[in-house]
Formats: C-alpha cells, sequence, structure tokens
C-alpha cells in the first residue's frame, strides 16, 4: 500500500504512516499564485493500493479542494484503488433541509468524493449515521470507543460514573459507551433558539454526587458543552469532564472552556490542534492513529474492520 499526506494533518498522517511501519509517499502539494491548488505525485503509484489522509477541516474548502485534486492525480496515475482516509469529514453537519432553499452539502460532497475517483473512504464518527447512504461507495465509519473507553476507564477507576449526551441526537453514542464502561446514562434536553446559540432546559437522568462524562461527536464553539456543565454542577455533579471525538474549537471556544464548569475536555488529533488547543492546560489529546492506521491494514489486507469494535 501506499500512503499520502494532504496538508490538514500531516502530524497524524506521519504517525498512521509509523503505526503501519511505512513512509508516506512523495507527493507536492502546492499552490500557483491565484491560490489554484497544484498536486503532483513523485512516485509511481499504477496498479498500487493508495490511502489519502485528508481531514476536510478549517480551511474546509481548501482541504476539500487538496483531498478531489489528489484523488484525480491519483486516478490519472492508475492507481488500483484509492481510498480516502478522511478522520474529520466536514460538512456533515449539513445533512439534512433544515428549512426551504437549504442544501444538503454532507450529499454534495459525498457526490465530488466518488466523482473525483474515490473507491471507497474511511472516516470517523460521522455527525449522522445516515450520511454513510450518501456514498454509492463502500463506506467503512469507524467509533472512537476503542480509544476513549480505556482511557476513561484507567481516569476515572472506582468512580461512579454517568454518561451523559449533551443533547438528543447524541444518545445513541452515549449509550453505547455507557453499556462498555457499566455506567448509567443522563440526557441534555436543549432548546437551540438560533444557529450557534443552544439553552439548556434540563438534565434527565440522576448526577447527584456522580462523576459526569459528556461525549459527543463535535465539539465548535463550546456553547453546548459548557451550558451542559453548567447544568450538570447546578444537579449535584461531583465532577464534569468531556470527551469529544473533533476538537474544531473555533473562534474563543478555548476561552468559554477555560471559563466553565469542565475539569477537562479530551479531543482526538482527528483535527490538526491549533496553538491556542496545544497551550490550554483544559484540553487533552488522544491519538486515533492507531485505530485509523489498524483500519487502513485491514482495509488493505481484505479483512473485517468491524473486528475491531468486538
Amino acid at each position: 500500500m501506499k500512503l499520502i499526506a494532504g496538508n490538514s494533518n500531516r502530524a497524524l498522517a506521519e504517525s498512521m504512516a509509523s503505526y503501519l511501519g511505512v513512509s508516506l509517499a512523495k507527493a507536492r502539494i502546492t499552490r500557483f499564485s491565484d491560490m489554484e491548488i497544484f498536486v503532483e505525485i513523485e512516485e509511481n503509484v499504477r496498479g498500487e493500493d493508495v490511502f489519502v489522509i485528508q481531514s476536510t477541516s478549517y480551511p474546509a474548502n481548501d482541504n476539500l479542494m487538496e483531498l478531489l485534486i489528489t484523488i484525480d492525480a491519483l486516478k490519472r496515475g492508475s492507481a488500483r484503488r484509492i481510498t480516502a482516509v478522511i478522520p474529520y469529514f466536514g460538512y456533515a453537519r449539513q445533512d439534512r433541509k433544515t428549512g426551504g432553499r437549504t442544501p444538503i452539502s454532507a450529499k454534495l460532497v459525498a457526490n465530488l468524493i466518488t466523482s473525483a475517483g474515490a473507491d471507497r473512504v474511511l472516516t470517523m464518527e460521522l455527525h449522522a449515521g445516515q450520511i454513510q447512504g450518501f456514498f454509492d461507495i463502500p463506506l467503512d465509519n469507524l467509533i472512537v470507543s476503542p480509544v476513549f473507553v480505556p482511557e476513561i476507564q484507567k481516569i476515572f477507576k472506582g468512580e461512579e460514573l454517568v454518561l451523559v449526551s449533551p443533547d438528543v441526537g447524541g444518545v445513541v453514542r452515549a449509550r453505547a459507551q455507557a453499556k462498555l464502561l457499566n455506567a448509567e446514562l443522563a440526557i441534555i434536553d436543549k432548546r437551540r433558539e438560533e444557529a450557534g446559540v443552544s439553552e439548556v432546559m434540563n438534565v434527565i437522568g440522576k448526577v447527584d454526587g456522580k462523576v459526569c462524562i459528556m461525549v459527543d461527536d463535535i465539539v465548535d464553539s463550546g456553547g453546548t458543552l459548557c451550558n451542559a456543565a453548567t447544568a450538570l454542577k447546578e444537579q449535584g455533579a461531583k465532577e464534569v469532564h468531556a470527551y469529544v471525538v473533533h476538537g474544531v474549537l473555533s473562534g474563543k471556544a478555548v476561552e468559554r472552556i477555560s471559563d466553565s464548569a469542565l475539569e477537562t475536555l479530551v479531543i482526538t488529533d482527528s483535527i490538526a490542534a491549533t496553538d491556542e488547543v496545544r497551550k490550554s492546560n483544559r484540553v487533552k489529546h488522544l491519538s486515533v492513529a492507531p485505530l485509523m492506521g489498524e483500519a487502513i491494514k485491514r482495509t488493505s489486507e481484505e479483512r473485517s474492520i468491524s473486528a475491531l469494535f468486538g
């Protein structure tokens, strides 16, 4: 197999390559003076099984175009199979029509990746499960439990835990991890009055005197998590921690989290951390390189990926 890294998260790509015991293939991804993207694959890929590693995080449009153009270059270089490895799938939150004359951008991005020439997609913790059905090519959606659950068991051994979903949409994810941890489940009933603003209404479940672990797929502005942490503390929670897969952390999110009732926010390296995120003592990091590296290996060897999750 050959691994090719885009510019969105080269550190994660290098960690995956290290796990697999291979070197990243040589590729040149540059910009013309007008910021058009140019890609040149500097190794022979004819007949090869190629994996393109690229999160479509900020700047989402640039990183998405890098991915599409790299796939096109590989297709024209006669690669046998091209797998788009997208640790963080941007535009996933636009997965349905939210009103009249609004797009379903996640479907559009799926069409673009397919049209560019990808044969399959490997991603992690899609915002909504139905996005898998937007693709006409095979898609593997990894879950992060093998990374989060052992860490939670190690850090909070002996504590009485409650797994908390910060909204109704994340209940399935929280319930699955609660089952693995033999913990109770609580739900935050939230009403969102407008985009980017959330208001916590109620806590469903018993949290008094317990350590609350909120689990979610994306933390962007941090408003939902911070409001939820306040509500849990008001209900008597002993401590509140958050484990979130994709740390978008835009705007003043890090500052907001530092001033909140959250003890810690644990995120993965699916999105490259900014300097502000790295410097924060409230934000901790876990790597998904071994999980995604193993999935790449199993894909290349035509072995089961679902076996990774028991």
